[in-house]
């Protein structure tokens, strides 16, 4: 008699201002439980120095962006600063069905259209910085942007925080190896939840053929 058989993979949401820590957490995600996928979003921005195609994010044309929209290609997708980004619908729901948990560093608008399409299978978790004065150091400690792409993410970053109450879960990530403690323990508590375990209802069944057995 086992407990144990295939699950449905979840889907787990990271959202963030830009600078809080949600790209940080998904990656010591995937370092510590290796059988997450991590989901690649297509975008029609230009990669970044050291980006490739397929691994950080798919680089597509406005045009074959929208083709993918129109096609139903899209789980979600938004535009943000002026850019495109989406996840590809197929590899999400081709590793749901293989049981294997898929992580999400999307925005808020992003997170809702998923929720929307696929609620029982969603666990978002919103991450809040310390202070605004924090997340502004963080961003320009990245030495990424430009001082005016700055600007407007740390004006944008107020609209974000406005949506925490819509989460299932809100970290405040003031401490990087604190927070990503409090994420395993959350997305362990979920993968035990009675309604993703399929096989406890068979085994309870032998549980009482054990009782009446006796």
């Amino acid at each position: 008699m086992t407990l144990r058989s295939p699950r449905r993979g979840l889907l787990l949401i990271l959202s963030s201002p830009s600078g809080a820590g949600k790209s940080t957490l998904s990656r010591m995600l995937m370092a510590w439980d290796p059988t997450m996928r991590f989901s690649i979003s297509a975008t029609t921005r230009k990669p970044r120095p050291g980006e490739q195609d397929g691994r950080e994010y798919y680089f597509r044309s406005r045009e074959e962006f929208q083709a993918m929209v129109s096609n139903g290609e899209m789980l979600e997708h938004a535009e943000v600063f002026g850019n495109f980004y989406g996840s590809p619908r197929a590899p999400v729901e081709a590793a749901m069905q293989a049981g294997t948990d898929t992580v999400f560093d999307i925005d808020w608008q992003g997170g809702h259209q998923i929720k929307q399409a696929m609620r029982g299978d969603v666990v978002s978790i919103f991450i809040l910085p310390p202070s605004i004065a924090e997340l502004d150091r963080r961003l320009r400690a990245r030495a990424q942007d430009s001082e005016e792409v700055i600007a407007a993410r740390m004006a944008k970053s107020r609209d974000e925080i406005s949506h925490w109450a819509e989460y299932d879960y809100v970290l405040v990530n003031d401490d990087l190896d604190r927070t990503f403690e409090e994420l395993k323990t959350i997305l362990t508590a979920e993968r035990l939840k009675r309604e993703r375990q399929p096989g406890l209802s068979a085994f309870v069944r032998d549980l009482n053929r054990e009782f009446e057995a006796r």
